[in-house]
């Protein structure tokens, strides 16, 4: 399947994700994310589709036989219709990036800091966009960030909560 073609029977709105998976040589998976929709190409693609406004983890992962040659990870949200958005590799149409990283050191510490939150008893997918644009512009400068708080969670769904702003943060 052809990556700018959309699977028969996706919804027209959803923003569509490339998935291949050969072990050891090619691994692109899903970290965070509700996946409205769902289509198997073959034994190593799939494509899933995303509700506009929501927000998802996106890992690739390459090698050779030599070792890694690309690790990466993008944490976006999902454009609603008429949105300007962002390209990336292996999704359709693109997508608000919030974190985009690349080197697995920085990886590994954005995995272990979705661990985190998901050990507050916090879905990934529901902290506030600005959190993850706070991790993305402290790793890339090799600087230590706040870890999310409970607190702060609260807050993000309390001012979300007043209708100011939308699900991705911004003010409408």
């Amino acid at each position: 399947m052809n990556t700018l073609q959309r699977p028969d029977g996706f919804p027209t709105d959803a923003t569509a994700v490339e998935l291949t998976w050969r072990k050891g040589k090619i691994e692109h998976w899903i970290r965070f994310g509700e996946t409205i929709a769902e289509q198997r190409i073959g034994r190593e693609k799939r494509i899933v589709g995303f509700a506009p406004g929501s927000l998802f983890a996106f890992v690739r992962w390459a090698a050779n036989d030599y070792g890694t040659v690309i690790s990466r990870i993008d944490i976006v949200r999902a454009v609603r219709a008429g949105e300007s958005y962002q390209t990336l590799p292996f999704v359709r149409p693109g997508g608000e990036i919030l974190l985009r990283l690349h080197g697995w050191s920085k990886v590994e510490t954005v995995l272990f800091a979705i661990d985190a939150i998901e050990a507050l008893g916090i879905e990934p997918a529901d902290v506030s966009p600005d959190h993850w644009r706070h991790l993305h512009n402290r790793l890339s400068v090799n600087e230590p960030f706040h870890a999310y708080s409970r607190e702060q969670h609260r807050a993000w769904q309390k001012r979300a909560a007043i209708g100011g702003f939308d699900d991705d943060g911004e003010a409408r």
